[in-house]
């Protein structure tokens, strides 16, 4: 029974980890998607549109990760955790705009609708997946839990007084007769 607890409470923060990156992930797209067309329509070239795009996000998804998603993690290595930010949002931002520039120059769909799609669906969506292994296995650490630590957590709750046991109060139904 204490291993499946222990299966499911690790379900449960993945599931919240996963919604929170995707909720900051939502942001970054957005940011990408609106400053790619601007730049697009502004007349730069499509994959030089894709890199600026993508650098803004990077920097909005950063911001967001550090401090919402993985708020909880070592926080003691500040200028690692962005080197291996940059570096890994770098391998995405290839990816990303690596797949633009096939579809657009090696296959030769140049509408907008197809820069988009190749852009911010097809090389964004493994971007993402990439980035999502890479931020969580790499970048941002949890902090490791030491036996010291369990330890200590367990004395303290075995030291902890009992919550005093509430006495049930029984109602009688009171008749009234006329």
């Amino acid at each position: 029974m204490s291993h499946r607890r222990a299966v499911r409470s690790r379900l449960e923060r993945l599931v919240r980890e996963i919604a929170k990156f995707g909720a900051i992930g939502a942001v970054g797209f957005v940011v990408n998607t609106v400053i790619f067309n601007m730049c697009r329509h502004s007349g730069l070239a499509v994959v030089r549109s894709g890199v600026i795009a993508t650098c803004f996000a990077i920097a909005a998804n950063y911001v967001g990760n550090r401090y919402w998603t993985y708020r909880d993690c070592d926080k003691s290595r500040r200028s690692r955790e962005l080197t291996l930010f940059l570096l890994f949002s770098g391998v995405g931002l290839v990816i990303e705009n690596g797949i633009l520039a096939l579809s657009h120059y090696g296959f030769g769909f140049t509408s907008t609708v197809a820069d988009n799609i190749a852009k911010n669906v097809v090389g964004l969506g493994i971007g993402t997946v990439f980035r999502f292994w890479s931020y969580r296995t790499w970048v941002f650490k949890r902090l490791p839990v030491t036996q010291a630590a369990v330890e200590a957590a367990e004395s303290f709750l075995a030291q902890a007084p009992a919550a005093p046991e509430i006495p049930r109060q029984r109602h009688r139904a009171s008749s009234t007769r006329s």
